[in-house]
C-alpha cells in the first residue's frame, strides 16, 4: 500500500497547495492514505476547526502536529472531539487529545499513526523513546502498519529514534525544520526513514515567513510578528510503499511539487 506524508503545512498558501496538488498526487501514485503535519496550517501557527475541515475535505486522512498545537484557543475543545487531529504523544498525561490513533485506509487496511515531539532544544516533555516503546507494543497487536511523525529540532535525535524503531514500525518521518532532507532510506530491518519531510507552503521565504520580517528580527533582535509569505508555493513530503502483511517498507520517495508549475 502507498501512503503520502505531507511536510509541515504553512498558512493559506500551504493549504492551497494541498487542495490543488493532492488530487493529482493521489492519481499519480495510487495513494491509499494521506497524513499531513498541520501545526502551522492556521495563519502560520496552530490548527482551527475550519482549517482542519478544509484539509480533510481536500483528501487528508490524519493531521499530526507539534510544539505549536496549542496556539489557537479552540484546539483545546476541538482535539477532544476530532480523533483525526493528533498532538505529540509524549505530552504529560491529562493534556487534551491523543497522540496516536488507528485509522482505516481506502483499501480497508488499518494504519496506526503516532505523533511524537523531540526534547533537544525544545520543551522538556516525556522521553519520546520511552513513550513510543510502550505505544508501539500495544498498536502492533492491532496492525503491522505504524507511521511515526517525530517533530524535532535536532537531527541526531531523529536519526537515533529511527534506529531505535527500525523493524518495529513502518516509517519514522521527521518534521519541524521545514527544510526537506535528502537522506530518505529503508533502514536495515525495513523501516522507512527521513530526517525531515520538508514544508508545504511558500518557498520565497525563510521557512514560510516573509524574508524582510525575519531579517529585521535577526538584525535588531526586536520582537515582531512574522507574517506568512506568499510566493513560490510548493508541496513537499514523501510517498512510502508498505507491505500490508509485514508492515515493512519497500520504498520511500521524496516529493517536491510546485503549485501552478
Amino acid at each position: 500500500m502507498k501512503i503520502l506524508f505531507i511536510g509541515d503545512i504553512v498558512g493559506s498558501p500551504g493549504r492551497q497547495a494541498v487542495k490543488d496538488l493532492l488530487p493529482l498526487l493521489k492519481k499519480e501514485h495510487q495513494l491509499d492514505f494521506v497524513i499531513a503535519n498541520a501545526e502551522n496550517a492556521a495563519g502560520g501557527s496552530g490548527i482551527t476547526g475550519k482549517v482542519s475541515e478544509e484539509l480533510f475535505s481536500a483528501g487528508v486522512d490524519v493531521l499530526t502536529s507539534g510544539d505549536h498545537i496549542w496556539k489557537k484557543s479552540e484546539i483545546f475543545e476541538l482535539i477532544n472531539q476530532e480523533v483525526r487531529i493528533l498532538r505529540p504523544a509524549n505530552f504529560p498525561s491529562g493534556a487534551p487529545g491523543c497522540g496516536w490513533g488507528v485509522f482505516k485506509a481506502a483499501n480497508g487496511a488499518k494504519i496506526a499513526v503516532v505523533n511524537l515531539q523531540g526534547r533537544v532544544f525544545m520543551e522538556p516533555l516525556e522521553s519520546p523513546f520511552k513513550v513510543i516503546d510502550q505505544v508501539q507494543e500495544e498498536l502492533s497487536k492491532e496492525t503491522k502498519i505504524i507511521i511515526v511523525d517525530i517533530h524535532a529540532e535536532a537531527t541526531s535525535e531523529k536519526v537515533a529514534l529511527g534506529w531505535f524503531l527500525d523493524g518495529k514500525v513502518s516509517a519514522v518521518l521527521g518534521t519541524h525544520t521545514h527544510i526537506q532532507t535528502a537522506d530518505e532510506k529503508i533502514l536495515t530491518s525495513g523501516t522507512a526513514y527521513i530526517t525531515d519531510a520538508g514544508m508545504t507552503g511558500p518557498y520565497d521565504s525563510v521557512i514560510g515567513r516573509k524574508v524582510e520580517n525575519v531579517l529585521e528580527k535577526f538584525l535588531t533582535n526586536v520582537p515582531l510578528r512574522f507574517e506568512v509569505a506568499e510566493n513560490d508555493i510548493q508541496l513537499h513530503g514523501v510517498v512510502i510503499d508498505i507491505d500490508e502483511k509485514s508492515g515493512k517498507a519497500s520504498s520511500i520517495v521524496r516529493i517536491q511539487r510546485k503549485l501552478n508549475a
